[in-house]
């Protein structure tokens, strides 16, 4: 994946979490019934997706993965 790609999937990632982080924070309505979205659980799929772009993007500017066994 490019550079670019990287940069505008991150973008929409923090974006649908700020907006499901809103919409989950809102107080309950009971006049207009349950709400039938999760959104904090979309919120914590969005920060997912945005820490894996985040490491992604890192490994694209040269960052290397340390060794599963020290000293091999």
């Amino acid at each position: 994946m490019s550079l670019t790609t990287t940069f505008v999937l991150l973008g929409v990632a923090l974006a649908l979490m700020v907006f499901c982080g809103w919409r989950g924070a809102r107080p309950p309505d009971p006049f207009k019934g349950p709400r039938l979205m999760p959104w904090r659980f979309l919120m914590v799929g969005a920060a997912a997706i945005a820490m894996l772009l985040l490491i992604h993007l890192a490994t694209l500017f040269g960052a290397e993965r340390a060794p599963w066994i020290p000293g091999a």
